[in-house]
């Protein structure tokens, strides 16, 4: 197994600077902490993600009786919810100004950090099936480790990233971050169609023969 291909191909598929506008829209009305909150928690979710995925990797999806194109229409649903809210440049979490919302919305960060951003943004199908493909061509432990590795790298590189969104914010400001909110809103519409045809495709191959 060449050692550095992994990585390359983490990197290019992984791609947390494209995530950025997704990250800002999820939590334009969240504070400070809510936001450093879901930044730690999006990049060690990433790492366990991509680790999983080297050492168990299929069968992490077969233990819970899914298939990867299962993965694939589910994460693109998803997907598709998210960019209808985003043409229209609306937060993703709703404003408000209680208490109780207020720990809501500190709750919503976390899986926020998870679903959408982790997976499917950051880490999905591709990502999996990647890690899986290259965990095959392993012969001994330590490249294994060395996969795992590049997941803590993914992961500090995210954090890294994300950590910087609040001056990509300010260059942009809310005119900006608008017109990028719906731009990406379309762009994630066209993602999310691609991923549930593909996936569709994989479940009923009939489909391709229509």
């Amino acid at each position: 197994m060449d050692i550095f291909k992994p990585l390359v191909a983490l990197v290019a598929i992984v791609n947390p600077i494209g995530v950025v506008p997704f990250f800002i829209h999820f939590t334009a009305s969240f504070s400070r902490q809510q936001r450093q909150r879901t930044i730690r928690v999006a990049s060690f979710s990433a790492f366990v993600v991509i680790a999983a995925s080297a050492l168990a990797g299929i069968k992490l999806i077969e233990f819970f009786g899914i298939s990867l194109a299962s993965f694939q229409v589910g994460g693109g649903a998803l997907l598709f919810i998210s960019s209808l809210s985003m043409l229209n440049a609306q937060p993703a979490e709703s404003r408000g100004t209680d208490v109780k919302e207020g720990a809501d919305k500190a709750d919503a960060g976390a899986s926020i950090a998870v679903v959408p951003l982790t997976i499917p943004l950051l880490t999905g199908p591709a990502t999996i099936s990647t890690m899986v493909i290259y965990a095959e061509k392993t012969r001994h432990w330590w490249e294994l480790g060395i996969l795992c590795g590049y997941g803590l790298v993914v992961g500090m590189v995210t954090f890294v990233v994300f950590s910087a969104s609040g001056k990509i914010a300010k260059v942009l400001g809310s005119t900006g971050i608008n017109i990028m909110t719906r731009l990406m809103g379309l762009i994630l519409a066209a993602l999310a169609v691609e991923l549930l045809a593909d996936g569709l495709l994989k479940l009923f191959p009939v489909l391709g023969h229509a």
